[in-house]
């Protein structure tokens, strides 16, 4: 039985286990990089949510923000489980796809 990895930050570890190699904490995903906190927007493909949040852009010319949303596609463990309108935190990883180089590392909706 292989033991549970650290990945660097507090984050609550998942109760379940997996075989996922592409999992931070039962694979030999390692993550650096940034961590972001966003919303998830759609759960629809195979292992990947895509996750959006907004941030404020100032316009120098008018003195004023504006909204602006990034989103960004994350890998989804099997151990950790994320749906639709879920708060998640993602963290930067190698590339595991050709547009995947993030990692759901925990669900914060309790």
């Amino acid at each position: 039985m292989k033991k549970q990895n650290k990945v660097g930050i507090e984050v609550s570890l998942p109760k379940q286990k997996c075989d996922d190699e592409n999992c931070p904490f039962h694979g030999t995903l390692k993550l650096h990089g940034r961590v972001f906190v966003g919303k998830v927007k759609s759960t629809k493909m195979h292992k990947t949510a895509i996750v959006e949040w907004e941030r404020l852009f100032h316009i120098k010319k008018y003195e004023r923000y504006e909204k602006r949303r990034t989103k960004i596609k994350a890998h989804i463990p099997p151990c950790i489980q994320v749906k639709d309108g879920d708060i998640v935190k993602i963290m930067e990883s190698r590339p595991i796809s050709k547009t995947k180089t993030f990692v759901v590392i925990e669900n914060e909706t309790k």
